[in-house]
């Protein structure tokens, strides 16, 4: 006997589209959230490796200009967290007598420092060498034509300022959490991005 409990107009055919609709919508859905999972996570990592270029920075001082001798590296952490190897390279009283540079190391994350008697940046977990302008010479990071990101700098009235990311926003927070923005002294511990405990290059000495 035909089954007539069906609603007038409905079409056999309705059941199968439907379900087909529900699992092309569930599968949409789950793409999304898997790009947008990964997205967030690549855009969190690319923020301590490259500095922001879109004109998202706020300047921070740094030091008096005397204070710091030619040949001199100082380490900065910004108030992201980064940490930041600043050197001055001339005595000219400018901003261009100075380069700061990332101390992440682009080819694991580990603290790069700068060794003013071999003129070099170095980073000790592979050995890979950059060079004053921070473009890698050797080791991994030169091999991959790597080069450590750099910061801009400014003077004014003989103060040294960096312009650095603004205080990232902590998941489930109205405001940014920012680290202790400044000079990293000599008993001070780096616990900032790309920091690796289980090598002796994160101890926060300058290098003269």
């Amino acid at each position: 006997m035909p089954d007539d409990s069906r609603p007038e107009g409905h079409s056999p055919a309705e059941d199968p589209d439907r379900r087909g609709f529900i699992k092309n919508s569930s599968r949409v859905a789950m793409t999304a959230g898997i790009v947008g999972g990964y997205g967030g996570f690549a855009a969190i990592a690319g923020r301590y490796l490259y500095p922001s270029r879109t004109g998202e920075v706020m300047w921070q001082f740094v030091s008096e200009v005397a204070g710091i001798d030619v040949g001199e590296a100082i380490r900065y952490r910004g108030p992201s967290g980064e940490t930041i190897n600043i050197t001055r390279m001339a005595r000219e009283g400018g901003s261009d007598d100075f380069i700061a540079l990332s101390s992440t190391c682009p080819h694991l994350g580990c603290q790069v420092r700068w060794e003013a008697q071999n003129d070099r940046f170095f980073c000790p977990c592979h050995n890979g060498v950059f060079d004053p302008s921070g473009v890698a010479t050797a080791g991994p990071p030169g091999e991959a034509g790597q080069s450590l990101p750099k910061y801009e700098l400014k003077v004014e009235g003989g103060l040294l300022h960096i312009a650095v990311p603004p205080p990232q926003f902590a998941e489930g927070k109205a405001e940014p959490t920012p680290h202790q923005a400044g000079i990293i002294e000599a008993e001070e511990t780096i616990s900032g991005p790309g920091h690796d405990p289980c090598l002796g290059c994160g101890d926060g000495r300058r290098n003269a």
